[in-house]
């Protein structure tokens, strides 16, 4: 396709990428996504949402890019309502490597010319093996992989999904099998909740110290270190209720979705530190009638409106915050974010505590403010030239 100005100034404009018929991605110099060379926060879904129109109703809400099955029908209906796919291709095992590699030639082979593909995946979380040590898949077939996916396809990039777990370095020995990194953090659980895959004996699905929905930050600054400057990083983040993804002999009771609040202070502080994209995991779980869908898909909305902001340069500001006492000790406190675009400057803030904070910022271009922020709250301020 011949990348003309009209199109890279609709990826600037947030247009859903796939109306673009297939601009080819890549990676800027410090991990940013490039679409038709334009550089893109991405919005995206593994799973669409349970609608009589699915496709239409993820375009509506902002999303960008949806996890497609291999039937070319998923991937026709993807592009006719605007949006772009990435498809699995699984990876070569030692045991069956020229079977796999034939799989995975027909499949890119099949696909790789479609307007609507906008990445590839190998494997999800190949280190991970629940309540046990060492990897699922070793990292080097997930590289054999990667090598062979690239050379079948140069054009599109390949991502590959972290869980919360495992060393860094574990992590990074995965790093030549990926251009874009995620991790998958899913922290709201309800206290009491029965074992069930993917959980610790204590209930959790991450290991940090931080039992927040706050941990979030924390991953995204560990996807980062495993990542290093040059890989694109996006967040994959709750669409679910973890009870939900019991086959039979659910508990009601237990039954728990993230709020708007939530969903919205999650992808913010992905945001905050330094995520290229938010994918979110589980809607196929989530019934039509659970408010999860619309409370998703008012914060992508907002999202979408920042565009810009999201993908221009850290603003470097003399802020300094003033904290106030509230009767509470200070843990996480405020953490923020500012990007400068031809607009103005985007302020970002979330209260990473799990107390109400009041702060005084000084340095703003208006002078002081004093906001008070309530536990996990999020700020957003476009702040003049």
């Amino acid at each position: 396709m011949k990348i003309t100005r009209r199109s890279a100034l609709a990826v600037a404009a947030g247009l859903p990428i796939a109306r673009l018929a297939a601009a080819p991605a890549s990676l800027a110099k410090d991990g940013a996504l490039l679409i038709a060379g334009v550089p893109t926060f991405l919005n995206g879904l593994y799973q669409l949402p349970n609608h009589s129109e699915p496709h239409r109703a993820a375009a509506a809400a902002g999303f960008q890019v949806v996890h497609a099955g291999v039937k070319p029908g998923d991937l026709d209906s993807a592009h006719a309502h605007g949006l772009s796919c990435w498809l699995t291709t699984g990876s070569i095992s030692p045991a069956r490597r020229d079977q796999d590699r034939q799989r995975i030639a027909a499949l890119v082979n099949q696909f790789k010319q479609h307007p609507a593909l906008l990445f590839w995946e190998t494997e999800d979380e190949p280190s991970y093996q629940w309540k046990k040590s060492g990897p699922r898949v070793p990292p080097e077939v997930i590289r054999e992989t990667y090598a062979y996916l690239r050379s079948l396809d140069p054009a599109h990039p390949v991502y590959l999904n972290h869980p919360p777990t495992n060393l860094v370095s574990t992590l990074q020995s995965y790093n030549p099998g990926g251009d874009i990194l995620g991790t998958d953090i899913y922290p709201v659980i309800p206290h009491g909740i029965r074992d069930m895959y993917a959980l610790w004996p204590d209930g959790r699905q991450g290991d940090l110290l931080n039992t927040h929905i706050s941990q979030v930050g924390p991953y995204a600054d560990k996807l980062r270190q495993v990542a290093g400057p040059s890989r694109a990083v996006v967040m994959v983040l709750q669409a679910f209720a973890w009870e939900n993804l019991r086959d039979k002999g659910r508990d009601p009771a237990m039954v728990l979705y993230p709020t708007r609040d939530q969903l919205r202070f999650m992808a913010c502080q992905s945001i905050v530190h330094g995520a290229n994209g938010l994918l979110w995991w589980g809607l196929q779980f989530t019934p039509a009638a659970a408010p999860l869908w619309d409370d998703l898909a008012a914060v992508t909305r907002e999202l979408r409106t920042l565009d810009r902001e999201l993908v221009a340069p850290r603003a470097k500001l003399p802020l300094r915050i003033e904290y106030h006492d509230t009767g509470h000790s200070l843990d996480r406190g405020i953490e923020w974010i500012a990007r400068r675009s031809a607009s103005g400057t985007l302020l970002m803030a979330v209260n990473a505590d799990p107390n109400p904070v009041r702060v005084t910022w000084t340095g703003l271009p208006g002078g002081p403010l004093t906001e008070q922020y309530a536990p996990f709250d999020v700020k957003i301020h476009k702040l003049p030239q």
